[in-house]
């Protein structure tokens, strides 16, 4: 009788010990699959970052030429950035301002766009 004990204290132990250890591989599992998602969504908030600045880039570009600002086609900046301006006279389209031009640029880096509009 005691012999029948032992057996099944051990059949008892061993199966806790498979729970144990099956839920703690699910929290291990569900854990990695969290931080390789915050990983991805660093990478691509760091590709936005560049994709703005390359945006800014195509504001400054016509802002040099104040005087006569014209459209630039898509520019290709050292780090593989782009960027592609667009300008409106005022009162024409989307730009409501008489006097003034409606700049609107669109940076763009590793599939993330960022776009910077401004009325000068």
């Amino acid at each position: 009788m005691l012999e029948s004990n032992n057996k099944k204290q051990k059949a008892a132990s061993l199966y806790l010990a498979v729970m144990v250890m099956t839920i703690m591989l699910a929290m291990a599992l569900g854990l990695s699959s969290i931080f390789i998602g915050q990983t991805k969504m660093m990478k691509q908030m760091g590709n936005s970052v560049i994709a703005l600045c390359a945006a800014d880039a195509g504001i400054e570009a016509v802002l040099l030429n104040r005087n006569n600002p014209a459209n630039i086609p898509e520019t290709v900046l050292a780090n593989g950035a782009t960027y592609q301006v667009i300008v409106a006279a005022g009162g024409t389209g989307d730009c409501p301002a008489e006097d003034n031009y409606c700049i609107k640029s669109i940076g763009s880096y590793l599939g993330t766009k960022r776009a910077v509009e401004i009325i000068y």
